[in-house]
């Protein structure tokens, strides 16, 4: 399966969003930047596979929400070693981060909101799995519950500007405005 993984900071920092497959060419990206952190979405394997062995090359800290632990456990052993929360604030370089929990497609999903990016007018989402192009992510694998995502992408993604970009965990970027309609 491909996933986006992104990589965003500056030419000093960055934090990497998701750590699914190969880490050498995450550290291509990297660039010789200092990892200050490891953000996961969610605890999905396809999401969080190769963390730890990132973790490992660059010494950052892994941080998933503490409801996706479950999830988490059925990859790894050991947990993250640290933990993310609704509302919490992720500064770096000129850019804040903005956790927002949005359980649905696992308990512990969350999403990061960038009000101010260089380039968007509008800011960016990285949603992970909670929302794609043409609407919300699965809810048929194990600790998903479909109206509870329906729920967080009204509640939480659907008050951030229509023209702010989500970027996915799989597949092109859209806007909330775009998705709107898909609910």
């Amino acid at each position: 399966m491909e996933n986006n993984i992104w990589v965003v900071g500056d030419d000093a920092e960055c934090v990497v969003i998701d750590a699914p497959h190969d880490v050498d060419e995450i550290l291509q990206v990297v660039d010789g930047r200092r990892v200050i952190a490891i953000l996961c979405t969610h605890g999905h394997d396809d999401h969080v596979r190769m963390a730890p062995e990132l973790a490992r090359a660059t010494g950052a800290r892994i941080l998933l929400h503490p409801d996706d632990l479950p999830v988490w456990k059925l990859t790894h052993r050991n947990p993250p070693t640290g933990t993310l929360r609704d509302h919490q604030l992720i500064p770096l370089a000129d850019i804040d981060l903005r956790v927002i929990h949005t359980p649905g497609h696992t308990p512990g999903s969350v999403c990061f909101y960038a009000e101010e990016f260089p380039g968007y007018e509008a800011g960016v989402v990285f949603t992970g799995d909670t929302l794609f192009e043409g609407g919300p992510g699965a809810t048929g694998r194990s600790f998903s519950d479909h109206d509870q995502i329906l729920d967080s992408i009204r509640t939480q993604l659907m008050t951030l500007p229509d023209e702010t970009v989500v970027k996915t965990g799989h597949g092109p970027d859209s806007t909330i405005g775009a998705e709107r309609a898909n609910l």
